[in-house]
């Protein structure tokens, strides 16, 4: 052994350091909080800490009925005064009829100002310099915190939208309006704030389920281990019973969605299209449908004739696979230390991916509060420039654009390095992809490493080195990491590219050009295919550099060479293995599912007191179907490796032995006769 592409693991250190370098910078530059609190007119965070605005966590609007602009959408920002308070209005309210009966009913001034700018205690101002300067709202009206900001408190009565039981309210410019304006100017905002919605409902369910989610993947990870050990006994037995199993659990969907749609039938409203309903953030309206059972029937009767026809006419090579799958498992009762190395991964790339994650939030929450000219006329030649709101009101801004603000729209900054932040962030994006593809290639090349080191023992198992996991992990750490840093940057540069080829069709999904559109849809295939080439080629690599210690791309060429003699056999036993393991996560992902969704809608009699009450019952089912899936994904992933290994090492164990003598053969007698060669040389005792 020896150190292989030492340039490579050279650079791959410097990237590092320079990686913490702007982790570094990003949070001396950064302030998260920016992300967390609400900001208001003159970039101040509401409710922060040790600061004017710490008792006053909501955002209220001067004037919400501007939030029905356009610019909300564009700069996501709503073009009036807005102000850090305690606690929203609970009453209908105009600063005219306050100013009016302030001497008489100081009260209601009391009340009122509390939502003017701070400082301001001017009653005896005329009306219509405190609406031009912006010093008070013009009108007030009952609302409610949501998503910490004030929202009109719209209820419906005999099918009427009201706020406060009342379908109009003055404006305080002298006009009474209908509170369906208010439904419009919160609009605007909800469309930029509707995600947020769902996904506070989301954190929501997550916050009262995760104690039952955490149940159901330990559930799912017995049930990996489970399959694991009789595998090595069982193999064949298990497979077709997982077969036949996950037949099953279709068929009773099939028979369940034809239940469900039978059962919807006759019932009103029940026969609408999902277009008639359009998008709804309650996802339980599209199970009253028929149409939504009858769409879930017929994906799963497609899925089960290809099953079935996959399995008529693969059955033979489904034969030979299990018993390499046999040989395989035979391999891992020796090693059993490699079904755990897949949570070595996981926290490296969970290590990777907050590290990441930390980084941007810093980096996307650098710089000083930006100002920028809002006005409602389209004409005004300064909206959108930048500004300073403490020399603002002494412009001629406010005299060429009547109601012009100068207000907050974003961080930013002038400096070299705010300039550079977009870069910066592509940075960002690249390490963390190589970090996590090198993560990945440290585990196939460790896993690789101890299953050879179990193939090519003369006598198995008292040939099989001491420790041979933990033996094949340093020698990839010591040797090899140049060359798995070089096959995780070819992979990591084709996804950054595949991430800017996806960002540049979500920003020109609206042209109406065809022939860029098509350009880009051939560019993201080609860049597919080459993603999946490259790691079926980095995974042999790997393998073969585990085995022989050469750099990546000899190890790599004499993979490929190696796997293109051998193409029939790497068609028949590699892939219907993959097909084999994939069937297992279904079953496991599936029957967890299923309990899973017995238990979130309260069809176990016997937990029905249990059950949490959740916004989205499908929020914890997925969260337990794809995490048992990915489960059983890291424990089958050992056993996918350990197939790819023992068939590499067969390949080339048939070509440099003959099974003479002076060349014996190091597969098993097993797998000598399950491959085809008819007579295997005695092994010395």
């Amino acid at each position: 052994r020896h150190c292989t592409d030492i340039i490579c693991c050279v650079i791959f250190i410097v990237v590092i350091l320079g990686y913490i370098a702007l982790g570094v910078v990003a949070w001396v530059h950064g302030d998260p909080r920016k992300v967390i609190y609400p900001t208001d007119s003159y970039g101040q965070f509401c409710g922060q800490r040790d600061t004017l605005n710490e008792n006053k966590t909501i955002l209220f609007y001067f004037n919400i009925l501007k939030c029905a602009s356009p610019v909300v959408l564009i700069n996501l920002q709503c073009p009036t005064t807005q102000l850090c308070v305690s606690k929203c209005p609970d009453r209908f309210a105009t600063y005219i009829d306050v100013q009016a009966s302030y001497r008489y009913r100081p009260d209601q001034w009391n009340y009122f100002r509390q939502f003017c700018k701070p400082g301001f205690n001017n009653p005896r101002k005329s009306v219509a310099q405190v609406l031009r300067d912006e010093d008070c709202p013009s009108m007030i009206i009952p609302s409610r915190p949501f998503l910490k900001r004030c929202f009109p408190d719209f209820s419906t009565k005999n099918g009427v939208l009201t706020v406060a039981n009342q379908t109009t309210f003055k404006d305080g410019r002298g006009k009474t309006r209908n509170v369906t304006d208010l439904r419009e100017a919160a609009n605007g905002i909800n469309n930029v704030l509707d995600a947020r919605s769902v996904g506070m409902k989301i954190f929501e369910d997550y916050a009262i389920s995760w104690y039952w989610i955490l149940i159901g993947l330990f559930i799912a990870m017995m049930l990996s281990l489970l399959f694991l050990v009789l595998l090595r006994f069982t193999a064949g037995v298990l497979f077709w019973i997982f077969i036949f199993g996950v037949i099953g659990i279709i068929g009773y969907g099939i028979w369940h969605c034809y239940w469900e749609y039978d059962h919807l039938k006759g019932i009103p409203g029940s026969d609408l299209t999902v277009y008639d309903i359009g998008f709804q953030t309650d996802f339980k309206v599209y199970l009253q449908l028929r149409q939504t059972w009858l769409a879930f029937m017929i994906i799963l009767c497609g899925v089960e004739v290809i099953i079935m026809l996959m399995l008529i006419f693969l059955r033979n090579r489904i034969r030979i696979a299990i018993a390499l799958l046999k040989e395989g498992s035979r391999a891992i009762g020796y090693i059993m230390s490699t079904l755990f190395y897949p949570i070595v991964t996981f926290l490296l790339i969970a290590i990777c991916i907050s590290y990441w994650a930390v980084t941007a939030v810093f980096l996307a929450t650098s710089g000083e509060p930006v100002y920028k000219v809002m006005a409602n006329q389209t004409l005004c030649k300064y909206a959108n420039l930048t500004c300073d709101p403490e020399t603002f009101n002494t412009t001629n801004v406010t005299k060429l654009c009547p109601g012009a603000q100068c207000t907050f729209a974003f961080y930013g900054g002038e400096s070299l390095y705010h300039k550079y932040i977009f870069i910066f962030q592509l940075a960002n994006a690249f390490v963390f992809l190589w970090l996590v593809n090198f993560a990945i290639a440290l585990g196939q090349c460790t896993l690789a490493g101890a299953f050879a080191s179990y193939y090519w023992a003369y006598r198995k198992p008292a040939d099989i080195p001491l420790w041979p996991l933990f033996s094949s992990f340093g020698r990839a750490i010591r040797y090899h990491t140049g060359s798995l840093a070089f096959g995780a940057l070819i992979l990591a540069i084709v996804q950054l590219i595949r991430v800017i080829l996806e960002y540049l069709d979500h920003k020109l999904k609206g042209t109406q050009n065809s022939f860029t559109r098509f350009l880009l849809c051939c560019l993201k295939c080609c860049f597919w295919c080459l993603e999946k080439f490259l790691k079926f080629i980095n995974r042999n690599a790997y393998i073969m550099i585990a085995i022989y210690g050469k750099n990546f791309c000899t190890s790599a060429k004499e993979a490929f060479f190696l796997l293109m003699r051998n193409v029939v056999r790497v068609a028949v036993l590699d892939k219907v293995t993959d097909f084999l393991l994939f069937l297992g996560k279904i079953l496991v992902a599936g029957g967890v599912g299923v309990l899973a969704f017995f238990f979130f809608t309260q069809r176990i009699p016997v937990f029905a007191q249990e059950v949490p009450m959740l916004n989205y019952y499908w929020v914890p089912l997925l969260t337990v179907i794809i995490g048992s899936y990915l489960v059983a994904h890291g424990f089958f992933s050992v056993y996918a490796m350990c197939v790819d290994t023992l068939f590499l090492c067969f390949c080339e164990d048939l070509e440099r032995n003959d099974g003479s003598t002076a060349k014996p053969y190091f597969m098993s007698a097993s797998l000598h006769r399950i491959l085809g060669k008819k007579k295997l040389s005695p092994k010395k005792a």
